[in-house]
């Protein structure tokens, strides 16, 4: 069962969730409350994208780093 694809699928959407769960959690304690807009983008990406955020966000000063990384990295 744990080779399958659907629960690999399944598993892999848990992770994504719970990434970006942390990171809401982490950005919002930084910046405060982050733009609707803003979060949209970052709710699309993957869990890789999202650890790599997370890394990198604590380099941020501002929100608009975080937009600045959100332009450079994704193509939304």
């Amino acid at each position: 069962m744990q080779e399958s694809v659907i629960y690999q699928d399944i598993l892999q959407k848990g992770e994504q969730k719970e990434a970006l769960r942390f990171l809401n959690r982490q950005l919002n304690r930084r910046f405060g409350e982050i733009d609707s807009s803003i979060f949209e983008r970052i709710r699309v990406l993957s869990t890789e994208q999202l650890e790599q955020l997370g890394e990198e966000f604590l380099d941020f000063s501002n929100v608009s780093d975080l937009v600045a990384w959100l332009e450079k990295n994704t193509s939304i």
